[in-house]
């Protein structure tokens, strides 16, 4: 084994130390980016992946910066953005990513964006339609 080679071994056992931990992350992240607009709670994360949900949340939270609820909020606020731009009704897009309630909807997309969702949308839609004017004086 060449020095580099050691190196990198080295370097790879102290910062990924157990390749079933970063499975079980990557695993999880998986689930919740193709499940976001469902009821996810922990234990349930927890009871796919065989594992602890302290534990869970500990290596998740390790490996990526967040933790899996703070990355499931991420995650439908983006996908909130999406629907909002295209249209969707506030009311219908909080329920489509899997917000329970307007009202926590509403708290964490302004907390995260700093506009309230319609904010958001009127702005988005004013945006594109000053893109078609201007599209329009170059005809």
């Amino acid at each position: 084994m060449t020095f580099y080679e050691s190196q990198i071994s080295h370097i790879k056992k102290v910062c990924y130390s157990n390749d079933k931990q970063i499975e079980t992350v990557i695993a999880t992240r998986n689930f919740i980016d193709h499940n976001f607009e469902k009821d996810l709670k922990l234990d349930l994360l927890s009871h796919l992946l065989f594992t602890s949900k302290y534990h869970l949340q500990r290596l998740f939270k390790r490996y990526y910066g967040l933790t899996p609820r703070q990355y499931l909020i991420d995650k439908r606020i983006e996908r909130s953005k999406e629907y909002l731009v295209k249209g969707m009704s506030v009311t219908e897009t909080c329920f489509a990513v899997g917000f329970e309630s307007l009202g926590s909807f509403s708290t964490l997309f302004k907390t995260k964006t700093g506009m309230s969702p319609s904010r958001f949308q009127n702005e988005q839609l004013s945006r594109s339609k000053l893109g078609e004017e201007f599209r329009d004086l170059g005809k």
